[in-house]
């Protein structure tokens, strides 16, 4: 379980201040009390959601925000009625979760956990403070699993379209840099949108095919199983077998003569290679054609922002500062989505996406007015 009750308070662990609260505590301590019902909510919200190990462990969690609740609500006392609302962030959280289910709201969850107060603040208990301590790795388990999850397809819709607005860009400012006419930058986003949605597409499917194929190619077959019975006692090289799949020498040779019925094993030898196990790196790689098809679609759609504005018929200087402002901003959502995910700031990966990609588009725009120049 997350973790584990306690019917006792340890002086250590209790409120050093026993005087009367002062106003300034307890508006903090009823911000504390509704933002602990707020992610005790969310838990159950996702817990609905889930069944078997992960469920318990969302429950879990709860039960410990339950805890720390009533931990205010026993400070408050008279004070713990009409609570404020919870920090936008818990409600932003809450709505998440029952929209979009968990990846997301785990990853924020992560955060919230790993930014608690309680270390720094002499109301909350030590033992309160190390509770969030433990949950924070709690969720970041939690959110691992639906990380690997959202590999292969998602991996490519994110980061295809991410490529799409950058090279785009940068192809589509490069050519204003140079000074041609509208209808000819027009073009050539056009067709590097093309260009680059069939490569891109056709990237991944044969990288996500290709792993694939190490996959089963590197994985363990039944071929001891199958030889041992033919196999001379005293001149056969399973040892070397079990050697170059990386156990030690005495350990190889005791799997060598249990192989060959020496030794009585207590395990099944035809489990040793658990389906289980396959499927689970199959689909963490994900499917080739999922990959290609995210891939190819989210680049055209990250390609044509850039695109937009010469669509519309604007030229000129303009056009090339209204798409670098819609790139940007598009930029930043796909920025804040990987640090979402990563359980990083979304802040500083919007800004650091924003930075690849302007800066990008700031320096094909110089070589192409360098080109012009000298092509005039």
């Amino acid at each position: 379980m997350a973790s584990v009750s306690h019917s006792s308070q340890t002086p250590a662990d209790s409120p050093h201040d026993q005087s009367a609260p002062t106003p300034r505590q307890i508006r903090r301590w009823r911000r504390y009390l509704a933002d602990e019902q707020a992610e005790g909510r969310l838990y159950r919200d996702l817990a609905e959601r889930k069944r078997g190990e992960e469920r318990q462990i969302l429950l879990g969690l709860a039960a410990a925000e339950k805890r720390h609740e009533q931990h205010w609500r026993e400070l408050l006392g008279e004070h713990a009625q009409r609570l404020p609302a919870p920090s936008a962030h818990r409600v932003v959280l809450s709505w998440m979760a029952r929209i979009f289910g968990s990846v997301f709201v785990l990853a924020l969850a992560q955060r919230a956990e790993g930014e608690s107060p309680y270390d720094t603040d002499s109301d909350a208990t030590a033992r309160m403070a190390a509770d969030e301590a433990v949950h924070e790795e709690v969720v970041r388990a939690l959110a691992t699993r639906g990380r690997e999850k959202l590999s292969g397809g998602f991996r490519a819709a994110v980061f295809g379209a991410n490529d799409g607005l950058v090279s785009n860009l940068a192809l589509i400012v490069g050519m204003g840099g140079t000074g041609v006419g509208s209808t000819i930058i027009l073009l050539t986003g056009v067709a590097g949108l093309l260009a680059g949605a069939l490569s891109m597409a056709a990237g991944e499917f044969v990288s996500v095919r290709s792993q694939r194929e190490l996959l089963d190619a590197t994985r363990p077959t039944q071929a001891t199983l199958r030889a041992a019975p033919d196999l001379d006692l005293d001149h056969n090289e399973l040892i070397l077998v079990y050697r170059a799949r990386g156990m030690s020498e005495g350990d190889a040779e005791h799997r060598a003569l249990e192989r060959l019925g020496v030794f009585d094993c207590d395990c099944n030898p035809e489990l040793s290679h658990d389906p289980e196990e396959v499927a689970d790196e199959h689909a963490i790689v994900g499917s080739a054609w999922t990959a290609a098809g995210s891939s190819f679609v989210f680049f055209a759609v990250g390609a044509i922002i850039p695109v937009l504005p010469y669509l519309l018929g604007v030229e000129g200087l303009t056009a090339v500062v209204v798409s670098c402002t819609l790139v940007g901003v598009a930029l930043l959502g796909t920025g804040a989505v990987v640090g979402l995910l990563s359980g990083a700031s979304p802040l500083k990966r919007g800004l650091r996406q924003l930075g690849i990609g302007l800066g990008a588009a700031a320096v094909t725009y110089l070589l192409g007015s360098v080109l012009g120049v000298t092509l005039a």
